[in-house]
């Protein structure tokens, strides 16, 4: 029963055709449909086999690098059938989010960030389990390290001078350094400054009184004293006094030029009602991606001010308002889901012999394929010639087949279980998705095992006949005492004007004959 419950953040296998491997996907929610179906919104997750040949590279070569920094490499320990059936288990996170239907789901995995400290026989010691540590962007095509990086430097960090003896000079130039702001040893009390900022908080109220727009947007004198309080009245209020040397009376002049008083307004007060919803609107669609915000929602607005605006707004009332609902809504979604184990057959199923072992020259035809075109075939995998059950594998025309084992081995992990001579000494093939590369490989590349086997361990790959150039003793000598006619020099930067063999097999006869 808890095999079959699947639940929010759970790691699954997806089917999607009877002959691919599954989807690995992570769920983000649940949803009813209005027919009553369930459907799952899920993050992808993708394989080796399912992204490019220079990705495939830049992936291996970030593997050779973070193996180099780790301070104890496994890689060379591992035989080359472990090195194989480990590239079956590395995927490629992505950011991009999909709807399943939830009848697809075949089953639980697991999947985590690659721990540098961990063995990676961790990975192959345990079923159904996968690990990540790079980030696909299927869009642009590209791969990103997921983890966070500890930025020091100083770059990021300020230089700490040594301190100054007393009476040594400070060298730095003093334009590139920070400007004070305030001085917490003024002759000002606490309590001279909290009045000084009320009187502030008091112009401030005053002055949204005066002015049209605010009095249409805080039409309450409530409304108008609370935005005279936010922190940017408060903040211009103690800059005054910093820069008038904390004298009062010079500080509330400026507050109160001839003018009028001083309206100091944030983000807050300067976005109109349409833009907040636009804002909330785009919040909901993208989430923090402020530049996607900006885009396509806010383009006349700068990026400073959309952030600033954000963190304004996570103070309000609106904000909590939605967190609530956001809240409710959450708890009437669905958090698990009943899917039955999978029992109908898979119509790559090619034989079914009641529970007791097939054998290759047995009586194994069945309505797919005839008894006689299956004769003398093996798993095309483990080599096995006995099986309870056999599935057809590949194109059709190419008659292979795998074992039931293997077959769930392809289905999981998108490879087969043991490496041949040509995946050792092939580089990364493309995908079967490039056109381009369709039309040159064979059936075995495109599915991840590029040679067949008959029955036999050793390959059927047709060899090419090997040959070499053996040279006549004749032609040996004809190059030493023929120089001056042959000319070998001349001719090797002529290639293409035949070389006049009558006349030096004239001068051999003559000069053997002497």
């Amino acid at each position: 029963m808890a095999a079959n419950m699947y639940r929010v953040g759970d790691y699954v296998y997806f089917e999607n055709s009877s002959s691919n491997p599954y989807l690995i996907r992570r769920i983000e929610e649940l949803n009813k449909t209005a027919s009553g179906n369930v459907e799952a919104k899920v993050v992808c997750f993708y394989r080796r086999r399912d992204i490019s040949n220079t990705l495939i590279m830049l992936a291996d070569k970030h593997a050779k690098e973070t193996e180099e920094e780790s301070e104890t490499p496994v890689e060379a320990d591992l035989t080359e059938k472990q090195k194989h059936q480990l590239k079956h288990r590395e995927l490629f996170l992505s950011r991009q989010y999909g709807s399943l239907p939830a009848t697809h789901i075949r089953g639980k995995c697991s999947v985590a960030l690659l721990n540098e400290t961990e063995s990676v026989l961790s990975y192959l010691d345990k079923e159904d389990t996968f690990f990540y540590s790079l980030v696909y962007d299927p869009s642009v095509k590209t791969l990103l390290a997921d983890k966070g990086e500890i930025r020091v430097g100083p770059k990021y960090q300020a230089d700490i001078p040594d301190m100054l003896p007393e009476g040594d000079s400070d060298e730095r130039e003093q334009s590139k350094l920070e400007v004070k702001v305030w001085d917490p040893n003024s002759p000002l009390t606490d309590r001279q400054i909290d009045q000084f900022l009320v009187v502030a908080r008091a112009v401030g109220t005053f002055a949204r009184a005066l002015d049209c727009s605010s009095s249409v947007r805080q039409p309450s004198l409530h409304m108008s004293a609370a935005a005279a309080s936010r922190d940017i009245t408060l903040f211009h209020a103690m800059d005054t006094l910093y820069r008038h040397g904390y004298d009062l009376s010079s500080a509330i002049s400026v507050l109160v030029p001839l003018g009028g008083p001083v309206l100091c307004r944030d983000e807050m007060e300067e976005w109109s009602a349409s833009e907040a919803c636009l804002f909330e609107e785009a919040l909901e669609k993208y989430g923090k991606d402020f530049n996607d915000i900006r885009q396509d929602f806010l383009p006349w607005k700068s990026l400073t001010s959309i952030i600033e605006y954000y963190y304004m707004w996570k103070t309000t009332d609106r904000y909590a308002q939605l967190k609530r609902l956001k809240a409710a809504e959450a708890e009437s979604k669905l958090k698990q889901v009943y899917i039955p184990t999978y029992s109908k057959p898979n119509p790559n199923q090619i034989s079914s012999s009641n529970g007791k072992a097939g054998t290759v020259n047995g009586a194994v035809g069945t309505q797919f394929q005839p008894q006689s075109a299956l004769l003398g075939r093996a798993c095309e995998s483990c080599y096995a010639t006995q099986s309870h059950q056999w599935y057809s594998w590949g194109p059709p025309n190419m008659q292979c087949r795998l074992c039931a084992t293997c077959w769930l081995y392809w289905k999981k992990y998108g490879g087969l279980k043991m490496p041949t001579q040509s995946d050792e000494e092939k580089s990364p093939s493309p995908t079967a998705e490039d056109p381009r590369a369709r039309s040159h490989m064979s059936r075995q590349a495109l599915q991840g095992m590029p040679v067949r086997n008959t029955g036999s361990p050793k390959s059927a790959v047709k060899t090419r006949r090997a040959f070499f150039l053996r040279t006549t003793y004749f032609t040996k000598i004809a190059r030493q005492v023929c120089k001056s006619t042959l000319r070998l020099r001349q001719a090797a930067r002529r290639p293409f004007v035949a070389i006049n063999y009558a006349a030096i097999r004239a001068e051999c006869k003559t000069l053997f004959n002497s």
